[in-house]
């Protein structure tokens, strides 16, 4: 008697369906169900910063028998409240004499160096150097000065502004500029020493 034993036969186990789509579609539909929630809160729900059109800051809706309806005469109002308040800008920080020396040193330093340059030179070569010696008098017109140097500063930077321009005037009719670089020379000078250069 032989014991026959039945043939086995290796077959795979089927395997699982994969559910990972569908997880991955469950959380992105929740996600988009919370982020529409958040909004409609954020857009619908009343905010405490801004009060509704119509509603008075009173806690209530009852009015003080004292009150009158139609204004007084001699209370009128000039502010519209939907303006904005007028804001002045700050008046300008007065520069001490250091500071204001500072900022003009370079042009009072750079002058009497173009003033040589037109001495030396003449036609165009000279006009160029006038023309950035006239900006940097411009320059010095518009920078704010201490109250104690305003006036003499002001009436300073215009005689040497009117040096300049004789001096240009002098260099286009192409006539003799030594004068005309002494008196400017003279002027730029006045400003240096005003101060303290």
């Amino acid at each position: 008697m032989s014991d026959e034993q039945p043939e086995v036969r290796w077959a795979p186990i089927e395997p699982k369906p994969k559910n990972r789509g569908r997880i991955w579609l469950i959380v992105g539909i929740s996600v988009a169900a919370l982020a529409i929630v958040g909004a409609l809160l954020f857009f619908l729900l009343p905010r405490g910063d801004a009060p509704e059109p119509g509603a008075s800051g009173s806690p209530g809706p009852s009015s003080s028998p004292t009150e009158t309806s139609s204004p007084t005469p001699g209370a009128t109002s000039t502010t519209d409240p939907s303006e904005p308040p007028a804001v002045t800008p700050p008046a300008p920080v007065e520069p001490t004499i250091d500071a204001f020396r500072d900022q003009v040193s370079g042009w009072l330093t750079d002058a009497p160096q173009g003033l040589d340059i037109i001495a030396g030179s003449s036609g165009t070569d000279a006009l160029s150097v006038v023309d950035s010696l006239v900006q940097d008098a411009q320059r010095m017109s518009d920078t704010q000065p201490p109250s104690s140097l305003d006036a003499q500063w002001r009436d300073g930077v215009s005689a040497y502004a009117e040096r300049l321009n004789e001096l240009r005037t002098a260099i286009s009719e192409s006539g003799n500029t030594s004068g005309a670089v002494e008196a400017a020379r003279s002027a730029v000078q006045n400003l240096r020493s005003l101060v303290g250069l």
